[in-house]
């Protein structure tokens, strides 16, 4: 495991995350602090996504499916960290990763 899955798994240990229903008014409301989908997400969910990250200035990253395999016993495809400190530790680790 790398870097990015271990961030995301202390982050939803810790209850730092939205999934689901959730995700989309974490944005909205600016809790979100970073936007991560996995690449296997259906092309609505990534543009929705996208444009929702776009308007509220928030970043958004695609992710290999394996770390979102990785995260959770459940089945996640897309998440928003909502604590800055793992947003920036997640960010940092993303620039030297080419996605």
């Amino acid at each position: 495991m790398n870097k990015i899955t271990n961030l995301c798994q202390l982050a939803f240990r810790a209850g730092k995350v939205s999934v689901g229903d959730a995700l989309i008014p974490s944005i909205q409301s600016k809790k979100a602090q970073i936007v991560l989908y996995a690449k296997s997400c259906g092309n609505n969910r990534k543009k929705k996504l996208n444009d929702k990250c776009k308007f509220y200035n928030i970043p958004c990253y695609e992710l290999n499916d394996e770390i979102f395999s990785n995260i959770s016993h459940r089945s996640i495809q897309s998440l928003a960290i909502t604590d800055k400190g793992f947003a920036v530790a997640i960010q940092k680790e993303m620039k030297g990763l080419v996605i």
